[in-house]
């Protein structure tokens, strides 16, 4: 418990705990709606808000909010309303992203400090300026997946029969993409544009194994997350290694326990069924 008597180890252990419940929350519709490759486009459509956040002198996460936002209303626009079938439209908004991140970057004077943990994600420089955009951003979530927790949890099982009853699907599947662009948002700064993709999906996807009910999921992730994060904070602290890689590798290995513990548990449900007929 030591480390922790360091305000950069306080504040990424606050910022494991903001960036997890925004996780939990929105990466159990993003795995039951099969929408994984749509949030990591939206992650890498994300570094051109980074790139024009240092363009123009500002916090780039701030610029990053109503860029990745832009961004996810593209892809779902196109892929919708578009004859663009939506990994096409994922590959553009993805490659246009980058290409205007980079761009900006080369037009602004002098260096660009902390883009490698932008791109790569460092939870130990992590200022508390960022936390509090984070705790924003989490309410928000929070308030909205609240109000439209049914909405949401039908439209991710069946698109067709929610539409069918009354459901406004595609206004909700564009509000949904926006919490995913808000929880980028949240991540980059943890494990980067290009891990993001693994923190949003793997607690919840470890977590679907053993449960189906969208509430216990959620919470599941969440915790699941918060601990396999902050884990991976000290293991990278006391091995020197990049905090985003070890949280990423670390709840990667985890995943693939719960996969053999599932395994396990299926097969003894199994026989213990032929025993009992």
């Amino acid at each position: 418990m030591e480390v922790f008597q360091y305000e950069f180890m306080r504040n990424a252990l606050l910022a494991a705990l903001l960036v997890n419940i925004a996780c939990g929350i929105v990466g159990t519709y993003v795995v039951i709606k099969k929408i994984v490759f749509i949030s990591g486009g939206i992650s890498h459509a994300a570094f051109g808000g980074i790139g024009l956040g240092y363009f123009l002198g500002l916090n780039p996460i701030i610029i990053a909010i109503p860029f990745s936002i832009a961004s996810a209303l593209s892809i779902g626009i196109i892929s919708k309303k578009t004859k663009i079938k939506e990994d096409t439209a994922i590959g553009i908004v993805w490659a246009l992203g980058m290409a205007l991140g980079i761009l900006f970057i080369n037009l602004t004077p002098g260096y660009a400090p902390d883009l490698f943990s932008y791109l790569f994600g460092n939870i130990l420089t992590v200022p508390v300026s960022d936390l509090y955009i984070m705790l924003a951003l989490d309410l928000f979530i929070i308030i909205i997946a609240s109000v439209f927790h049914r909405e949401f949890s039908s439209i991710s099982f069946d698109e067709e029969y929610s539409a069918v009853i009354g459901i406004p699907v595609r206004a909700l599947y564009f509000v949904l993409l926006c919490l995913v662009a808000l929880s980028v948002v949240i991540l980059i700064r943890i494990v980067g544009v290009i891990l993001v993709i693994a923190l949003l999906t793997i607690p919840a996807s470890i977590c679907r194994q053993f449960t189906y009910n969208i509430k216990k999921l959620v919470v599941a992730s969440i915790i699941t997350g918060v601990v396999v994060t902050i884990s991976g904070l000290i293991l990278s602290y006391f091995l020197n290694i990049s905090s985003g890689a070890a949280i990423i590798i670390l709840m990667s290995a985890v995943f693939l326990l719960s996969f053999f513990i599932r395994s396990i548990l299926y097969r003894y449900k199994k026989l213990r069924s032929r025993k009992v007929n």
